[in-house]
């Protein structure tokens, strides 16, 4: 059960992780998934996933979006991030969307892209607003026309995830998806918590 108005409870720090065993087992399905989902398989994820986003994000009130709520910990979110809004996962979204989009736009020109991932740097300010949702809509539209110009998504260069390590842009390209759908059971629960 979602409680309603804690003002700041007491999470991880950001970029602590997921508990051992839970990465562990998120690696080995992430692998497997990346064995069977091709570009077209995985756009199709990565808009299936939006589309229900945009579905929650609706039928949440707009003097609504802005609450935070403290929900349960799902897996594959680290307990830093249970605490949101719905702008604010909107936000996150946003931020780790552009990232992706880059990293597969070098990737796939050959290019292994300057400094390394920080999952403490796409944690989303409490004070976003309304804005965030044409900008997290324009974010999805840069990961689809950064995969859609890629010639090749499997090249040779990798580039590492603190969580997963080094990946192809095609292996980006399913994180992308793989985390809208992470956020998207987080906005449901978030959604489930408002009063």
């Amino acid at each position: 059960m979602a409680h309603h108005q804690e003002d700041s409870p007491r999470l991880a720090a950001p970029g602590a992780g997921l508990p051992g065993i839970e990465l562990q087992i998120a690696r080995t399905l992430f692998a497997l998934r990346a064995w069977t989902h091709d570009r077209r398989r995985t756009n199709a994820f990565f808009l299936r996933e939006r589309t229900r986003i945009a579905e929650l994000v609706r039928a949440c009130p707009p003097d609504r979006r802005g609450q935070r709520v403290l929900i349960p910990r799902p897996r594959g979110l680290e307990d830093s991030s249970r605490h949101w809004s719905v702008l604010m996962t909107l936000e996150h979204l946003r931020l780790v969307n552009l990232g992706c989009a880059s990293i597969i736009r070098e990737l796939s020109d050959g290019r292994v892209p300057a400094g390394k991932v920080s999952i403490a740097d796409v944690k989303p300010s409490p004070d976003v607003t309304e804005a965030v949702l044409a900008a997290y809509e324009a974010s999805c539209d840069d990961v689809l026309a950064a995969v859609a110009s890629a010639k090749d998504l499997d090249d040779a260069a990798r580039f590492p995830h603190p969580w997963f390590g080094p990946m192809s842009a095609r292996r980006w390209h399913l994180l992308a998806a793989v985390h809208l759908g992470i956020h998207r059971g987080q906005i449901e629960a978030i959604l489930r918590g408002l009063p």
